[in-house]
Protein backbone atom coordinates (compact mmCIF):
# COMPACT_ATOMS: atom_id res chain seq x y z
CA UNK A 1 0.00 0.00 0.00
CA UNK A 2 1.27 3.43 -0.04
CA UNK A 3 0.23 6.82 1.84
CA UNK A 4 0.89 10.74 1.44
CA UNK A 5 4.62 11.74 0.17
CA UNK A 6 7.36 13.01 2.42
CA UNK A 7 10.22 15.10 1.20
CA UNK A 8 12.60 12.60 -0.37
CA UNK A 9 10.57 9.73 0.09
CA UNK A 10 7.79 9.21 -2.41
CA UNK A 11 5.12 7.23 -1.03
CA UNK A 12 2.25 8.51 -3.23
CA UNK A 13 1.57 6.15 -6.10
CA UNK A 14 0.34 9.04 -8.45
CA UNK A 15 4.64 9.60 -8.21
CA UNK A 16 5.27 6.37 -9.48
CA UNK A 17 2.15 5.61 -11.97
CA UNK A 18 0.57 8.12 -13.94
CA UNK A 19 -2.05 6.16 -14.85
CA UNK A 20 -3.15 6.74 -10.77
CA UNK A 21 -3.71 10.22 -10.89
CA UNK A 22 -5.70 9.49 -13.82
CA UNK A 23 -8.21 7.19 -12.58
CA UNK A 24 -8.02 8.64 -9.16
CA UNK A 25 -9.68 11.65 -10.76
CA UNK A 26 -11.71 9.28 -12.93
CA UNK A 27 -13.58 7.90 -9.57
CA UNK A 28 -13.62 11.32 -7.71
CA UNK A 29 -15.65 12.44 -11.12
CA UNK A 30 -17.81 9.24 -10.72
CA UNK A 31 -17.12 8.62 -14.76
CA UNK A 32 -16.79 5.00 -15.04
CA UNK A 33 -16.12 5.24 -18.78
CA UNK A 34 -12.85 7.00 -18.21
CA UNK A 35 -11.84 4.85 -15.39
CA UNK A 36 -11.99 1.90 -17.90
CA UNK A 37 -9.71 3.44 -20.14
CA UNK A 38 -6.73 3.72 -17.64
CA UNK A 39 -7.45 0.28 -16.48
CA UNK A 40 -7.92 -1.29 -19.89
CA UNK A 41 -4.53 0.20 -21.19
CA UNK A 42 -1.92 -1.71 -19.31
CA UNK A 43 -1.55 -5.24 -17.96
CA UNK A 44 -3.32 -7.51 -15.55
CA UNK A 45 -1.06 -7.24 -12.95
CA UNK A 46 -1.07 -3.75 -13.25
CA UNK A 47 -4.70 -3.37 -13.53
CA UNK A 48 -5.28 -5.19 -10.81
CA UNK A 49 -2.25 -3.08 -8.60
CA UNK A 50 -4.37 0.07 -9.85
CA UNK A 51 -7.88 -1.27 -8.61
CA UNK A 52 -6.35 -1.58 -5.30
CA UNK A 53 -5.02 1.54 -4.89
CA UNK A 54 -8.40 2.98 -6.47
CA UNK A 55 -10.55 0.99 -4.09
CA UNK A 56 -9.46 2.69 -0.85
CA UNK A 57 -11.60 5.72 -1.95
CA UNK A 58 -14.60 6.18 0.77
CA UNK A 59 -18.26 6.68 -0.75
CA UNK A 60 -18.44 4.48 -4.20
CA UNK A 61 -20.11 2.32 -2.62
CA UNK A 62 -23.85 3.18 -4.22
CA UNK A 63 -21.94 3.92 -7.45
CA UNK A 64 -20.40 0.86 -8.26
CA UNK A 65 -23.77 -1.02 -7.53
CA UNK A 66 -24.98 1.28 -9.74
CA UNK A 67 -22.75 0.86 -12.98
CA UNK A 68 -23.12 -3.21 -12.07
CA UNK A 69 -27.20 -2.40 -12.21
CA UNK A 70 -26.10 -1.14 -15.75
CA UNK A 71 -24.01 -3.73 -16.69
CA UNK A 72 -23.61 -6.88 -14.46
CA UNK A 73 -20.71 -8.23 -16.61
CA UNK A 74 -18.42 -5.99 -15.78
CA UNK A 75 -15.80 -7.40 -13.79
CA UNK A 76 -14.12 -4.62 -13.38
CA UNK A 77 -16.29 -2.82 -11.25
CA UNK A 78 -17.15 -6.12 -9.71
CA UNK A 79 -13.62 -6.58 -8.23
CA UNK A 80 -13.24 -3.10 -7.33
CA UNK A 81 -16.39 -3.02 -5.31
CA UNK A 82 -15.37 -6.40 -3.89
CA UNK A 83 -11.91 -4.58 -2.66
CA UNK A 84 -13.56 -1.73 -1.52
CA UNK A 85 -15.88 -3.50 0.62
CA UNK A 86 -12.83 -5.94 1.75
CA UNK A 87 -10.94 -2.14 2.79
CA UNK A 88 -14.07 -0.79 4.54
CA UNK A 89 -14.26 -4.55 6.39
CA UNK A 90 -10.57 -4.39 7.47
CA UNK A 91 -10.32 -0.86 8.79
CA UNK A 92 -13.33 -1.94 11.29
CA UNK A 93 -10.93 -4.92 12.56
CA UNK A 94 -7.36 -3.18 12.45
CA UNK A 95 -4.03 -4.37 11.99
CA UNK A 96 -4.20 -5.96 15.35
CA UNK A 97 -3.53 -9.84 15.76
CA UNK A 98 -6.63 -11.67 15.63
CA UNK A 99 -6.09 -12.39 19.63
CA UNK A 100 -6.23 -8.80 20.37
CA UNK A 101 -9.85 -8.31 18.38
CA UNK A 102 -12.87 -8.49 19.82
CA UNK A 103 -15.98 -10.02 18.99
CA UNK A 104 -17.67 -7.42 17.91
CA UNK A 105 -14.77 -5.94 15.06
CA UNK A 106 -14.86 -9.46 14.25
CA UNK A 107 -18.43 -9.69 13.26
CA UNK A 108 -18.49 -5.99 11.83
CA UNK A 109 -15.08 -7.68 9.41
CA UNK A 110 -17.15 -10.72 8.49
CA UNK A 111 -19.95 -8.75 7.89
CA UNK A 112 -18.33 -6.92 5.51
CA UNK A 113 -16.31 -10.08 3.69
CA UNK A 114 -19.70 -11.94 3.52
CA UNK A 115 -21.23 -8.04 1.53
CA UNK A 116 -17.84 -8.47 -0.78
CA UNK A 117 -18.75 -11.47 -1.57
CA UNK A 118 -21.41 -11.93 -2.80
CA UNK A 119 -20.49 -9.33 -5.20
CA UNK A 120 -17.07 -11.20 -6.63
CA UNK A 121 -19.38 -14.82 -6.49
CA UNK A 122 -21.54 -12.96 -9.04
CA UNK A 123 -19.08 -11.57 -10.92
CA UNK A 124 -16.65 -14.22 -11.28
CA UNK A 125 -20.05 -16.43 -12.29
CA UNK A 126 -20.76 -13.86 -14.88
CA UNK A 127 -16.91 -13.56 -16.62
CA UNK A 128 -14.88 -16.54 -14.38
CA UNK A 129 -11.62 -14.95 -16.81
CA UNK A 130 -10.80 -11.89 -14.97
CA UNK A 131 -7.74 -12.94 -12.59
CA UNK A 132 -8.56 -9.49 -10.21
CA UNK A 133 -11.97 -11.14 -9.29
CA UNK A 134 -9.86 -14.27 -8.15
CA UNK A 135 -7.21 -12.32 -6.33
CA UNK A 136 -9.90 -10.71 -4.48
CA UNK A 137 -11.19 -14.24 -3.44
CA UNK A 138 -8.12 -15.46 -1.77
CA UNK A 139 -8.73 -12.12 0.24
CA UNK A 140 -11.80 -13.19 1.15
CA UNK A 141 -11.19 -16.62 1.65
CA UNK A 142 -8.65 -15.90 4.04
CA UNK A 143 -10.58 -13.39 5.58
CA UNK A 144 -13.61 -16.01 6.37
CA UNK A 145 -11.40 -18.58 7.34
CA UNK A 146 -12.42 -20.62 4.63
CA UNK A 147 -9.63 -23.89 4.22
CA UNK A 148 -6.63 -24.15 2.02
CA UNK A 149 -8.38 -26.33 -0.69
CA UNK A 150 -10.66 -23.53 -1.32
CA UNK A 151 -8.00 -21.01 -1.67
CA UNK A 152 -5.97 -23.21 -3.69
CA UNK A 153 -9.52 -23.65 -6.01
CA UNK A 154 -9.39 -19.81 -6.29
CA UNK A 155 -5.85 -19.35 -7.08
CA UNK A 156 -6.03 -22.53 -9.87
CA UNK A 157 -9.05 -20.40 -11.14
CA UNK A 158 -6.89 -17.31 -11.15
CA UNK A 159 -3.66 -19.12 -12.70
CA UNK A 160 -6.21 -19.95 -15.38
CA UNK A 161 -7.01 -16.64 -16.32
CA UNK A 162 -3.74 -15.39 -16.36
CA UNK A 163 -0.71 -17.62 -14.52
CA UNK A 164 1.53 -15.15 -13.76
CA UNK A 165 -0.58 -12.55 -11.83
CA UNK A 166 2.08 -11.60 -9.39
CA UNK A 167 -0.75 -9.27 -7.01
CA UNK A 168 -3.17 -12.67 -6.66
CA UNK A 169 0.45 -14.97 -6.69
CA UNK A 170 1.65 -12.43 -3.51
CA UNK A 171 -1.78 -12.72 -2.16
CA UNK A 172 -1.71 -17.16 -2.09
CA UNK A 173 1.72 -17.14 -0.12
CA UNK A 174 0.16 -15.21 2.39
CA UNK A 175 -2.18 -18.34 2.65
CA UNK A 176 1.27 -20.22 2.68
CA UNK A 177 2.83 -18.88 5.34
CA UNK A 178 2.39 -20.40 9.45
CA UNK A 179 0.53 -17.32 10.26
CA UNK A 180 -2.60 -18.60 7.88
CA UNK A 181 -2.41 -22.14 6.80
CA UNK A 182 1.46 -23.10 5.79
CA UNK A 183 4.65 -23.87 6.44
CA UNK A 184 7.63 -22.37 5.83
CA UNK A 185 8.79 -25.03 3.39
CA UNK A 186 5.78 -24.99 1.83
CA UNK A 187 5.86 -21.04 1.49
CA UNK A 188 9.35 -21.28 -0.08
CA UNK A 189 9.32 -24.04 -2.50
CA UNK A 190 5.63 -22.52 -3.98
CA UNK A 191 7.53 -18.80 -4.07
CA UNK A 192 10.54 -20.27 -6.06
CA UNK A 193 8.17 -22.48 -8.31
CA UNK A 194 6.35 -19.30 -9.47
CA UNK A 195 9.61 -17.57 -10.08
CA UNK A 196 10.90 -20.34 -12.18
CA UNK A 197 7.86 -20.63 -13.96
CA UNK A 198 7.99 -17.21 -14.82
CA UNK A 199 9.37 -15.64 -17.70
CA UNK A 200 13.00 -14.14 -17.34
CA UNK A 201 12.73 -10.47 -15.91
CA UNK A 202 9.30 -10.84 -14.76
CA UNK A 203 8.71 -9.50 -11.30
CA UNK A 204 8.02 -13.18 -9.56
CA UNK A 205 11.33 -12.88 -7.96
CA UNK A 206 9.57 -11.24 -5.47
CA UNK A 207 7.87 -14.12 -3.97
CA UNK A 208 10.88 -15.49 -3.32
CA UNK A 209 12.36 -11.86 -1.27
CA UNK A 210 8.41 -11.66 0.18
CA UNK A 211 8.41 -15.30 1.73
CA UNK A 212 12.08 -14.82 3.26
CA UNK A 213 10.71 -11.07 4.56
CA UNK A 214 7.44 -13.03 5.94
CA UNK A 215 9.85 -15.87 7.78
CA UNK A 216 12.69 -13.24 8.84
CA UNK A 217 9.55 -11.10 10.70
CA UNK A 218 8.57 -14.62 12.24
CA UNK A 219 11.92 -15.13 13.74
CA UNK A 220 12.64 -11.43 14.39
CA UNK A 221 9.72 -11.39 17.21
CA UNK A 222 11.86 -13.81 19.38
CA UNK A 223 15.06 -12.90 18.34
CA UNK A 224 16.31 -9.95 16.16
CA UNK A 225 20.10 -11.34 16.07
CA UNK A 226 18.31 -14.65 14.71
CA UNK A 227 16.45 -12.96 12.20
CA UNK A 228 19.41 -11.34 10.61
CA UNK A 229 21.61 -14.78 10.72
CA UNK A 230 18.16 -15.70 8.74
CA UNK A 231 18.32 -13.67 6.38
CA UNK A 232 22.47 -13.97 5.95
CA UNK A 233 21.97 -17.33 4.99
CA UNK A 234 19.54 -17.21 2.38
CA UNK A 235 21.82 -14.29 0.38
CA UNK A 236 22.10 -16.82 -2.51
CA UNK A 237 18.59 -17.08 -3.05
CA UNK A 238 17.46 -13.49 -2.46
CA UNK A 239 20.99 -12.24 -5.40
CA UNK A 240 19.36 -15.36 -7.65
CA UNK A 241 15.61 -13.62 -7.32
CA UNK A 242 16.81 -10.24 -7.74
CA UNK A 243 18.91 -11.38 -10.89
CA UNK A 244 15.94 -13.25 -12.10
CA UNK A 245 14.01 -10.42 -12.18
CA UNK A 246 14.77 -6.34 -10.55
CA UNK A 247 18.44 -7.24 -11.90
CA UNK A 248 17.42 -8.45 -15.50
CA UNK A 249 17.36 -6.43 -18.37
CA UNK A 250 13.87 -7.73 -19.22
CA UNK A 251 12.67 -6.21 -16.20
CA UNK A 252 9.65 -3.95 -17.12
CA UNK A 253 8.72 -1.10 -15.16
CA UNK A 254 4.90 -1.99 -15.18
CA UNK A 255 2.55 -0.95 -12.54
CA UNK A 256 3.25 -2.25 -9.35
CA UNK A 257 7.64 -2.61 -10.01
CA UNK A 258 7.86 0.03 -7.01
CA UNK A 259 6.45 -2.55 -4.34
CA UNK A 260 8.43 -5.49 -6.21
CA UNK A 261 11.93 -3.18 -6.15
CA UNK A 262 11.10 -2.27 -2.23
CA UNK A 263 10.35 -5.55 -1.00
CA UNK A 264 13.99 -6.51 -2.37
CA UNK A 265 15.38 -3.33 -0.76
CA UNK A 266 14.53 -4.18 2.75
CA UNK A 267 15.10 -7.91 2.46
CA UNK A 268 19.04 -6.81 1.83
CA UNK A 269 18.92 -4.21 4.15
CA UNK A 270 18.07 -6.19 7.12
CA UNK A 271 20.28 -9.12 6.11
CA UNK A 272 23.52 -6.19 5.72
CA UNK A 273 23.92 -6.49 2.34
CA UNK A 274 24.99 -3.29 1.68
CA UNK A 275 25.93 -3.16 -1.87
CA UNK A 276 22.38 -4.84 -3.09
CA UNK A 277 20.06 -2.63 -0.40
CA UNK A 278 22.13 0.39 -2.68
CA UNK A 279 21.69 -0.74 -5.89
CA UNK A 280 17.93 -1.32 -5.13
CA UNK A 281 17.59 1.48 -3.46
CA UNK A 282 19.24 3.53 -6.19
CA UNK A 283 16.27 1.93 -8.84
CA UNK A 284 13.61 3.07 -6.60
CA UNK A 285 15.28 7.01 -6.26
CA UNK A 286 12.93 8.88 -4.39
CA UNK A 287 10.01 6.24 -4.95
CA UNK A 288 9.02 3.34 -2.44
CA UNK A 289 5.52 1.70 -1.31
CA UNK A 290 4.72 1.27 1.99
CA UNK A 291 4.78 -1.93 2.29
CA UNK A 292 7.19 -3.84 3.60
CA UNK A 293 8.70 -1.18 5.22
CA UNK A 294 6.00 -0.94 7.62
CA UNK A 295 7.42 -4.19 9.29
CA UNK A 296 9.75 -1.85 10.88
CA UNK A 297 7.58 0.83 12.06
CA UNK A 298 4.30 3.03 11.19
CA UNK A 299 6.85 5.99 10.63
CA UNK A 300 7.98 4.63 7.18
CA UNK A 301 9.85 7.65 5.27
CA UNK A 302 12.08 7.18 8.70
CA UNK A 303 12.72 3.58 7.90
CA UNK A 304 13.51 4.39 4.53
CA UNK A 305 15.95 7.21 4.83
CA UNK A 306 17.59 4.41 8.01
CA UNK A 307 18.06 1.86 5.44
CA UNK A 308 19.19 4.75 2.69
CA UNK A 309 21.86 5.52 4.76
CA UNK A 310 22.98 2.26 6.02
CA UNK A 311 23.65 1.13 2.18
CA UNK A 312 24.84 4.54 0.75
CA UNK A 313 28.58 3.87 1.88
CA UNK A 314 28.66 0.42 0.29
CA UNK A 315 31.91 -0.94 -1.67
CA UNK A 316 30.60 -1.31 -5.84
CA UNK A 317 30.34 -4.64 -7.51
CA UNK A 318 29.59 -7.64 -4.64
CA UNK A 319 26.16 -7.27 -6.18
CA UNK A 320 27.37 -9.77 -9.28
Amino acid sequence: MFAKSEDDVLLDPAAAYPQFAALGAAVDRRDWAACRTVLDAGSLSGRTHLLRLASERRDIEQWLRQVLQGDPWDSTAAALLGMNLIDIGWEIRGGAGAEHVGADRFTGFHHWLRRAEEVLIDGAARWPYDPALWTVRLTTARGLQLDLAEIRRRHDRMAAADPHHLPGQSSYLQSLCPKWYGDWPQAHAWAREAMTAAPPGAPQGALVAEAHIEHWLDIAEDDESAATTYLAGVRDSLHEAAHRSIWHPAFVRDVGWVSVVSTFAMAFAEMGDRDAAGAAFAMLGPLASEWPFEYRGDNVAAVIRTYRRRSSAAPTGSRR
